[in-house]
Parts: C-alpha cells; structure tokens; sequence
C-alpha cells in the first residue's frame, strides 16, 4: 500500500473509530472513496463549496456515485460502507451538520429499501414508522437482519436517492412558494443579516403584497447591507438598521423572518450570531419569530452545555477591533463568534418545504427523515 492510501487509512481509521487491514476489509476500493471524500472535504473547507444547500447537495452526490460503485453482498454491508464515508465526512466536517443529515437520510433510504423489498414480517412495525403509533410504540425494528440477499437493491436505492435530489432541488422554491400566506400587506419584517432563503421569500411576497422590512446589519461583518441592496432591487421598502436598535424598534415590527443554519433535535437554532438577540426582544414585544427552514436542515443531535466549543466557530474580531488599535489590543481579549443558539421556547414557527410547524413537532419530522440507529453515526 502506498504512503497516502495508509495515510488515508489512518484518516478513515480516526474518523469511524475502527482498525482497517486494508480498503477491502468494508468491500471499499481506495480509489473508490479516496479521492472524491478526500477532495469534496477540501472543497467545503476552503469555500469552494459553500451554504448549506450546495453542501447537501454534492453530499448527496457524492455518496450516490459511492453506492454506484460499492460491491455488496447484502445491506448491511452497504449500510456499513456508507457509515464508514459518513463517520469521515462528520469528523472532518463538524461544524457543516447538513453533511451529517445527508448521510443518515441516505443511510434510511437503504433500510426503507431493503425492508419494502424483504416484506419480513418481523419488520412489520417499519410500516408504523411514519405514524404517531411508530413512535411512541417500542421499535421491533432493530431486531431486523440486513443480512438477506435482496436483487436488485442497488437499483432502487439509487432510484430513491434520485427522487431525493429532486426533492431536495425544489425545496428552497416550495417555502418561497408559501410566502404570501405569512407575510401581509402594510407589515413590518425584521430579518437580521443575509439568508438566500429569506430574501427568496420576500421577494415572492412582494410580487402580490406592499410592505416594509428592517434588517438589521449584522456587526461587525454587515452582511444586512447586501441583502438591504438586493431587496430594494426587487423595489422592496427596506431599511437598515444597526444591531444595537433592534430593541427599540422591535415594538413597530409585525413580525421577524430569520433564516438558520441547524436545527437541533430539540427544536433549538444553530444561526447567525444576533439571533438570539432578535428573538428574546420579540418575545418580550411578543412578535412572532418565524424561522424559514428546509427539511435538510433538520439535525438529530441536541446541545449541551459542555459542547459550546464544538457548537461555535471564532472568526478575526478586527472588524470590531481593528488591529491598528495596539494600545488596546495588547490588553484586550476580543471573542467574535459566528453562530449564536436560540432556544425552542423563543421560535413560533418553523416553515419548511412540507409546510409549517411548532417547534415541539420537530421530533416528528425527525422520525421520519432518519432511523433511529443512525442518530448517532
């Protein structure tokens, strides 16, 4: 073996915590994985491929040319082979959680599959799964074998993932496509920074309504003077307005539109730093807080105290505090996170492609995204 397929060995090893003989030991030829996982982590680290959506998408990709090209006897050990692509893509890529998402959807397309074509009756309880009974009922499921041998399981899984993408292609128009039912004449919008998906929205809206948006601008970065520009090209009243009068407006505003990086399992918000502040003055004004959200965003995993560091990125703070100031600099100790948490009690609705929710109802959703074996990858 070559000095960089042990080294990549070594990388998949720390990444699936497991000891690899050799690429064949998971039926996984090196050329197979090495060079697109490789190159796409490379790619999503250097801002090549950037946002979310494009990050779900190649993923998506990726581990359907993957699949196209496995050698398998049975799911199960396509089901590990694709773990083993997941574990490198999550540990690599921790702060990119759309990634993760990817890989558990594509891993419970392979056990939908499998089960539709195996009709195991010990696997009857599958069929529950995407009711309120399949959930609160105990799971018979995880006593199924993918050890049978299906035919022609490669085909329909690849037929699934294809609908998927489709799926997936669709969803940022099928929120847009919702925005005349949220957002009424003669309102007043505060949004904070720039959300493609957001400014999508209102944009829809303008085509039938007339209304005001705020947007604040996001310090020390000032990502709300674009997306000020680009609103006021679709002729949308827009005004910017600094982080610090949030506050003081929050009283005339109607309604807040934020958009968001993750959602956690527990109806929480992975967004952008200031987030938190919109929400806690919109609950005290009670001002609905209205969260625009694809289904790909959707994460099973839940905050905790002690994961703040893994939670957050710290960018330059030179924006705020210009290194030029030396005479402070010296005695200062400058933190500039990116993403702020905003807890489930301060969200009054998400909007997704399949339509709306309370943030409680998230559970649902992630029952029947993902499997529940595949939560923790």
């Amino acid at each position: 073996m070559s000095n960089d397929s042990i080294e990549l060995t070594c990388l998949v090893e720390e990444a699936a915590g497991v000891k690899l003989d050799s690429w064949q030991s998971v039926r996984m030829p090196e050329e197979t994985v090495r060079d697109p996982i490789v190159k796409f982590i490379s790619d999503v680290k250097t801002r090549k491929i950037d946002g979310s959506f494009k990050i779900a998408v190649n993923t998506v990709t990726l581990l359907k040319d993957l699949i196209q090209k496995a050698k398998f006897e049975n799911a199960e050990e396509l089901l590990d082979q694709v773990k083993t692509a997941g574990k490198l893509l999550v540990n690599r890529l921790p702060q990119e959680a759309v990634a993760g998402n990817m890989v558990r959807r594509i891993l419970c397309i392979i056990r939908t599959e499998y089960i539709a074509a195996t009709k195991d009756s010990s696997s009857a309880s599958a069929s529950t799964t995407n009711s309120l009974e399949g959930i609160v009922r105990p799971n018979d499921e995880a006593a199924t074998s993918y050890r049978k041998n299906v035919p022609n399981l490669k085909e329909t899984v690849l037929e699934h993932i294809s609908e998927f993408q489709i799926e997936l292609e669709t969803c940022l128009e099928s929120i847009a496509s919702q925005a005349t039912e949220h957002i009424h004449s003669n309102e007043i919008i505060l949004t904070l920074g720039a959300s493609r998906l957001v400014e999508s929205f209102l944009k829809r809206a303008a085509q039938k309504r007339q209304f005001h948006v705020l947007v604040a601008e996001n310090a020390p970065n000032g990502e709300g003077h674009r997306m000020a520009a680009q609103l006021a090209k679709a002729k949308i009243e827009t005004t910017v307005i600094a982080d610090s009068a949030i506050f003081a407006v929050m009283s005339r505003v109607n309604k807040v539109m934020l958009g968001t990086q993750t959602v956690l399992a527990g109806g929480g918000l992975r967004a952008v730093v200031g987030s938190h502040t919109v929400a806690l003055a919109a609950k005290h004004y009670s001002v609905p807080v209205i969260i625009l959200c694809p289904l790909y965003k959707l994460c099973p995993e839940h905050l905790c105290n002690y994961e703040q560091e893994q939670f957050n990125i710290l960018a330059s703070p030179e924006g705020a505090l210009p290194y030029s100031n030396g005479q402070l600099i010296h005695r200062t100790h400058a933190y500039c996170p990116i993403y702020d948490y905003v807890p489930p009690d301060l969200v009054t609705l998400f909007i997704t492609n399949s339509g709306n929710n309370a943030p409680s109802y998230i559970y649902y959703h992630l029952s029947e995204l993902y499997h529940r074996d595949d939560y923790k990858l």
